[in-house]
């Protein structure tokens, strides 16, 4: 049954030497508790596309229906992370992931329970005072992924969340957001760029073309859960990794070839 149906959606961009086709008729079905990864070259519309699920674009033509009602904007049924870490930084970790709690008015118990829960799941115990300025880039992460899941909402949209992190801490902050899901069971759409990452996380990885950008493959990923990092050195894992990398590979020559 799904959640998230995304009809026909094109994105088109007017500009001086006429419109600039960022999406073609893309669309995708999306089940409760999925997780589905989205690879493909730079300007292909991934991030398009997720803001269009988020509302904070709107499709030129086709649209997007979360449990049968139309998108049109933002709303609270949509946790949206992003690269860069969009914190508050005059709060501190508590203040930050109450704030959308605050906004809808719940009660301050009951706010106060809520982050505390969330800040506890994603390993922040000990750092509810701290400002944006005295965490890490990853506790930084950790913090906006927290005040995402605290709003309770179906389901989470995140653009390379973890692309600003150092190798290292980019791992870590896998393992932490695929053992959250897999105990939350949110639905959960991630843009990467990282094919290992896409492989290592998704229960789908969706690829898509150089500009304007379509799907061109919808993977199911042959990897059991709870995952373990070790499952990277899997021969299941290998083989998807390698068919991914031969199609983004084709679209990023594709996508080099319109600069050219």
């Amino acid at each position: 049954m799904s959640i998230l149906s995304i009809r026909g959606v094109e994105r088109r961009f007017a500009g001086a030497k006429g419109a600039t086709v960022a999406l073609q008729a893309t669309s995708l079905e999306v089940a409760e508790n999925d997780f589905i990864t989205i690879l493909g070259p730079s300007g292909c519309g991934k991030s398009t596309l997720l803001r269009i699920v988020a509302g904070l674009d709107h499709p030129t033509v086709g649209e997007v229906l979360l449990d049968g009602e139309r998108v049109r904007g933002p709303g609270a049924d949509r946790g949206m992370v992003f690269q860069s870490y969009t914190l508050f930084p005059w709060l501190t970790v508590l203040e930050n992931v109450c704030f959308g709690l605050r906004e809808r008015r719940l009660p301050r118990r009951q706010q106060l329970e809520l982050a505390d829960g969330f800040i506890d799941k994603v390993g922040l115990r000990g750092f509810e005072h701290h400002y944006p300025k005295q965490l890490s880039g990853g506790m930084q992460q950790r913090t906006a992924i927290a005040r995402a899941l605290a709003n309770g909402p179906r389901m989470l949209l995140m653009d390379e969340p973890f692309g600003a992190l150092d190798h290292q801490t980019r791992e870590l902050m896998q393992e932490l957001l695929l053992g959250i899901w897999e105990a939350e069971k949110k639905t959960v759409l991630f843009v990467t760029h990282d094919i290992d990452e896409a492989v290592f996380m998704g229960g789908r990885v969706v690829v898509m073309s150089a500009r304007p950008g379509r799907i061109k493959i919808d993977r199911e990923v042959p990897l059991a859960h709870p995952r373990h990092y070790s499952i990277k050195t899997s021969r299941a894992f290998a083989e998807l990794k390698a068919e991914l990398t031969e199609q983004v590979r084709v679209e990023v020559k594709a996508a080099q070839t319109q600069v050219a």
